[in-house]
């Protein structure tokens, strides 16, 4: 281990950060040093922008994807190396706004019927119920179910940030259910290896198999049920700011593009194409008879 990247690494832990997210910068590092075949410290603005084009050009990364390198380099220089460089240093791409694809309550009662295995189908139903990521739902332990206050603890989200959400008296039935039947004694949802919880990618291949069962076209990923949590709380008439609190976002901004597909707020404008006088029918013209 270099000296660099053990100073970096002590920053890392100094400021707390996560420890995927530690892991995530250094690898990012790694990378663009073994490109120029140089120690970072020898490198600069010019090599930042010739690697971002070689991510873009040659690797076609999606600019969303170009976020942990940018954020790996900025602490990199700015923290640990402490250089005065601007952001103008670490151009960051324009990501395309895209809205989540929602699914109906409908498809979401076909999704979980697909579901055949109890474990898995708890698993998505408390990502569903609870609006939780993928991360939170797989590191919930038993101990966060308060079946007295009905609520559900959330240990250390995203940004390392504890919250409550409510525990849905319908899942509380399926949780004792599940328990019932696995006897989880400290994770919730235990994986494979002993004493560690299942992982994210058990659960999202569960999720894909589950919505090839299903049939309905639309992609289904563990995030996308969040999604629709969201997007079903505001079509009922929930608030914004209490979206905010129960999702975890730390801006209402994240949280109000919901606005944009719910049908409470879209389809409950009328278009003007219906203000319209209605038109005369279109004649029809008789059928040709056929001869042949």
């Amino acid at each position: 281990m270099t000296l660099l990247r053990e100073r970096m690494q002590h920053d890392m832990l100094i400021r707390n950060l996560a420890e995927n997210t530690q892991k995530s910068y250094l690898l990012q590092v790694s990378s663009f040093a073994k490109h120029f075949h140089r120690s970072p410290e020898l490198l600069g603005p010019e090599e930042i922008r010739a690697w971002l084009v070689h991510l873009r050009e040659e690797r076609k990364l999606a600019p969303g994807s170009l976020g942990p390198t940018i954020g790996a380099l900025r602490f990199l220089y700015r923290v640990t190396l402490k250089r005065p460089w601007s952001d103008e240093d670490f151009p960051l791409p324009k990501k395309p706004f895209r809205l989540p694809v929602v699914l109906s309550l409908e498809e979401i009662t076909t999704f979980f019927e697909s579901i055949a295995s109890l474990k898995q189908r708890t698993i998505l139903m408390t990502a569903y119920a609870a609006g939780l990521r993928v991360s939170e739902v797989v590191h919930l332990k038993v101990s966060d179910i308060d079946s007295q206050r009905m609520v559900i603890r959330v240990d250390q989200g995203k940004n390392r940030k504890d919250r409550y959400v409510m525990l849905s008296p319908r899942l509380l039935e399926i949780l004792r259910a599940y328990w019932h039947e696995a006897h989880p004694r400290d994770w919730l949802f235990p994986g494979d290896i002993p004493g560690q919880p299942i992982t994210r990618f058990a659960v999202a291949r569960a999720c894909n198999l589950a919505r090839e069962r299903s049939g309905i076209s639309k992609p289904i990923t563990p995030h996308l049920l969040r999604h629709a949590f969201a997007t079903h709380l505001l079509e009922a008439g929930t608030d914004v700011r209490r979206i905010q609190l129960l999702m975890g976002h730390r801006s209402l901004a994240t949280t109000s593009r919901y606005l944009k597909v719910a049908t409470s707020t879209v389809c409950a404008t009328a278009s003007p194409f219906d203000l319209l006088p209605h038109p005369a029918p279109i004649p029809t013209q008789p059928p040709t008879p056929e001869y042949f």
